[in-house]
């Protein structure tokens, strides 16, 4: 079989490069905005510009950063997982029980990666294999993995039983930054890395860019679409376990945010819903943004309801000003 010599994917910007030709409105506008925020969240309120307050915004922040970082590879690849949310409740319910019931003790972060990418496999091989859009796949899988962790759980919240467990997550190796931030940040140094300079990162953006040119290229597309699912449901239980070890229990509501707020972070951040733009390096943008967001209007005193109109309307402008004009696909 004669294959096409494989070319790098168009307009990729490299996250450590710094020839500002290749830095445009996708990346400064949301960096604008966290500017923008941080400036008047301080003046708004007293309380936001504390140290106190920034380690509650990064203890918050660090489940979206891990959650999103998997997630980000899959819509740079034009496809889209609505299952993040539910793969975190279902890990997190499997985290406390295995906590509880079994000796695995710390072994049951490792236990409970493993969970989430076969959760994560389940995903790719019905969106592959069964030539199932991924909106419609993950719809799906969502319902279902939400279901197995609410019968597990009873409906109701279950604590762990594990002396030392939550320093994972609330412990400060850096003082005034929590474990569970300083997991995400090393996540997310690893996940850049993985996207600039690997294999499997070259590919996400060739397939997202062009499907056609990526199997003509002698790519093989569904294996690696599949492996973006499954590193999605890796980190989505890493983030899971996580968050059950920082609040100290699992419950219905776990993950209950993730739906919206991974999707905003990554768009924001400025990953493109039509694939091929973006990647995990403007996710942590992204995730600054709804992070700062959710705490400045929760210490203005900002009802809920008000707070989703709000973001919701952020998410709009985000992506209607660092969209790619010349890219006029519409997302599955």
């Amino acid at each position: 079989m004669t294959t096409v010599p494989l070319q790098s994917p168009p307009r990729r910007s490299s996250p450590f490069g710094l020839d500002l030709k290749s830095i445009d409105t996708s990346l400064w506008f949301p960096i604008g905005v966290v500017a923008f925020l941080f400036v008047f969240f301080a003046l708004a309120t007293d309380s936001f510009a504390t140290l106190r307050n920034f380690t509650a915004v990064s203890g918050q922040a660090g489940t979206l950063l891990i959650a999103c970082l998997g997630g980000t590879f899959v819509v740079l690849m034009g496809s889209i997982d609505l299952s993040v949310g539910a793969i975190v409740l279902l890990g997190g319910a499997a985290s406390v029980t295995l906590l509880n019931d079994t000796p695995v003790g710390f072994a049951v972060l490792p236990i409970v990666a493993v969970i989430g990418g076969v959760l994560g496999l389940v995903n790719g091989v019905i969106y592959t294999l069964g030539r199932i859009p991924s909106f419609i796949a993950t719809l799906g899988t969502l319902s279902v993995f939400s279901g197995l962790a609410l019968t597990i759980l009873d409906g109701r919240a279950i604590q762990f039983d594990l002396s030392g467990f939550e320093q994972i997550a609330i412990g400060q190796l850096i003082p005034r930054l929590p474990n569970i931030a300083l997991c995400a940040l090393l996540a997310w140094i690893v996940v850049v890395f993985i996207a600039a300079r690997t294999r499997f990162g070259r590919y996400m953006y060739l397939i997202g860019g062009g499907e056609t040119v990526a199997r003509t290229a002698g790519i093989p597309v569904e294996r690696y679409k599949i492996y973006a699912f499954v590193l999605s449901g890796v980190l989505a239980a890493i983030g899971a376990v996580l968050s059950v070890a920082r609040l100290g229990a699992a419950g219905p509501s776990l993950g209950s945010d993730l739906l919206l707020n991974s999707l905003a972070a990554i768009v924001v951040g400025g990953t493109s819903l039509s694939g091929g733009v973006g990647g995990p390096h403007r996710t942590l943008i992204g995730v600054l943004i709804i992070a700062i967001l959710d705490n400045g209007l929760n210490l203005m005193g900002v009802s809920q309801y008000s707070q989703m109109v709000v973001k919701g309307l952020v998410v709009i402008a985000a992506v209607l000003v660092s969209r790619d004009r010349a890219r006029t696909t519409v997302v599955k």
